[in-house]
């Protein structure tokens, strides 16, 4: 089977996140089945036009914002035809592909928009992407969807998208699962320490983490933070400037963006990992975190809900909110067995949420429909 995949990054673009890395898992295991798969994505600075990664072949036009019409002109002049299945990847905007392309198309969806735009574009954008998402949605709502969690599907529902055409995938991740899990003493921070892991953008709020961070220090003296990710633009100096003018700033300690490696470490040496998104399509980091023996405590949001069992394998907040952050933060680390079975709970957990399980939903998926 030969599937072509709108999607506008790939894993190696600067802004590539979570999204990127569960579909370039995906292709690669489809490409060992035997598929072919061409994905069509917005070019970056320093980037090849065109480069075979794992078996499969990315090919890169024209940028973040012209790479819709750049993937149009490319389909007509050199792939009409030549797919079996044409995947149209909604990041923010879609391709649109169900008005040309002349092969069997699916959407794949990871996340809607909707009140991001207002935390990662400023005005009049943001304003605009927000009123047009129910619009393209409505236009879009007879395809059939693959996504990955119980939000996103609702989200879908909300726009007239019909629930037997809604497929939800597991997700999957990067990281290997710890085969034992050591003891606390063995493996944290002597310190009680809390991380945030991830790109320092607005729609993070990563601000908040800050803020919680410093309201539980005054009930838990020897609490640390980390945070490692990497970021530019104003959010970025609005975050530094924070830290920076923090009372606790020598307690504070920022990595910067880390490799895989660096990565890994982290989450096994914190005891929390704290998310405060506006929305995602689940929340990956949470469990890579849950692999490493680490639990996470996350606002109630979609995606964060699905990738955390409340009072299980983490903590949700009810409030979200810095205060309701920190006093869950507090509660937990002054808990010592409730923060033992959710670590436990949530390392039991991650060993369900891999590519295997993933790339066999998704396999099921493509076969049934192409």
């Amino acid at each position: 089977m030969k599937i072509l995949w709108f999607t506008w990054k790939d894993r190696k673009n600067p802004l590539a996140g979570g999204a990127e890395i569960v579909n370039e898992e995906l292709a690669k295991r489809l490409v060992q089945a035997g598929y072919e798969v061409i994905l069509l994505v917005a070019g970056f600075k320093g980037s090849l036009k065109e480069e075979i990664i794992d078996g499969y072949k990315v090919i890169r036009l024209g940028n973040r914002w012209t790479v819709y019409w750049q993937a149009y002109k490319y389909y007509k002049k050199h792939l009409v035809g030549w797919a079996d299945l044409v995947i149209d990847e909604i990041n923010t905007i879609p391709f649109f592909a169900k008005f040309y392309v002349k092969e069997k198309n699916i959407l794949f969806i990871h996340q809607l928009c909707r009140e991001i735009w207002f935390y990662q574009t400023s005005f009049p954008l943001n304003l605009i992407g927000y009123l047009i998402e129910p619009i393209y949605l409505w236009l879009l709502r007879d395809r059939k969807v693959i996504t990955v969690s119980e939000s996103t599907r609702k989200d879908l529902l909300k726009y007239g998208f019909k629930k037997e055409n809604i497929y939800i995938i597991s997700e999957g991740i990067e990281i290997e699962t710890l085969k034992e899990l050591p003891e606390i003493e063995e493996i944290k921070e002597k310190e009680p320490t809390i991380l945030f892991l991830g790109a320092i953008k607005p729609m993070k709020r990563l601000d908040q983490v800050v803020k919680a961070f410093g309201l539980a220090k005054k009930n838990i003296k020897n609490l640390k933070l980390w945070v490692a990710g990497g970021g530019d633009g104003k959010y970025f100096l609005k975050i530094m400037r924070l830290i920076d003018n923090s009372q606790y700033k020598k307690e504070i300690t920022y990595f910067g963006k880390v490799e895989k490696e660096a990565k890994v470490k982290l989450l096994q040496k914190a005891h929390l990992l704290c998310v405060t998104s506006v929305k995602e399509g689940w929340g990956l980091i949470v469990t890579e975190a849950n692999s490493q023996g680490t639990p996470a405590i996350v606002y109630n949001v979609d995606g964060l809900r699905d990738s955390v069992k409340n009072n299980e394998t983490g903590l949700i907040c009810q409030r979200n909110t810095p205060e309701n952050l920190a006093k869950n933060i507090t509660e937990l680390f002054n808990d010592q067995e409730k923060f033992r079975n959710l670590r436990i709970n949530a390392w039991q957990w991650s060993k369900e949420i891999n590519f295997e399980r993933s790339y066999s939903d998704f396999k099921e998926i493509i076969e049934r429909y192409a």
